[in-house]
């Protein structure tokens, strides 16, 4: 991919209680990707923005919910979810490291 594309590819963090458990036992982190992304593709964008050494990278689809709304029914949007290993010595703060 194109460098401009690469910043796109990571959306948002995930900022939950299991993406901070996972970051203190596992040391790794949770970010909400475009649909289109690869592992490849993630993984070069983290590297890019964070300057941060990724050992591997999992990637989850997550369906959308079904919602009501009175008598009409309604889906949510379907989306991905990446974790991303940081090599072992590597930290990373979100706070202190801006796209």
């Amino acid at each position: 991919m194109k460098k401009i594309d690469l910043y796109n590819v990571l959306l948002n963090p995930l900022v939950t209680e299991k993406s901070n458990t996972v970051a203190e036992k596992r040391e790794q982190v949770v970010f909400k990707v475009l649909k289109s992304a690869t592992k490849a593709d993630v993984k070069q964008a983290f590297e890019l923005a964070f300057n941060a050494k990724v050992a591997s990278v999992s990637i989850l689809n997550v369906k959308g919910k079904v919602k009501k709304f009175s008598r009409f029914t309604g889906k949510r949007s379907d989306w991905k979810k990446a974790y991303i290993s940081l090599v072992p010595g590597q930290n990373f703060d979100l706070a202190s490291n801006q796209k």
